[in-house]
């Protein structure tokens, strides 16, 4: 794993992401000697949306868009002279 300082990799920021896109290398930043984030590739075979896999795991039951409590009941429509 290389590592980089935080001045270097902003003046080179799209060439560091492009070399980690091509070498599949991760990349440490550090910032006055000390490491602050890491640089790495993404996983292979994730090219869709992680909720697609919840397709078809959910029911809805009843009304999803009626409050859950009675008007009665929110404090917010309360006489406030009572």
């Amino acid at each position: 794993m290389r590592s980089i300082g935080a001045a270097e990799f902003k003046s080179k920021c799209l060439a560091i992401l492009d070399e980690v896109e091509q070498t599949g290398e991760s990349v440490t930043i550090l910032k006055r000697g000390r490491a602050v984030a890491r640089l790495v590739p993404p996983a292979l075979g994730k090219s869709e949306y992680p909720q697609r896999s919840l397709f078809g795991t959910v029911e809805i039951l009843g009304d999803v868009v009626e409050p859950v409590l009675p008007a009665a009941a929110w404090e917010a429509l309360s006489d406030p002279d009572s």
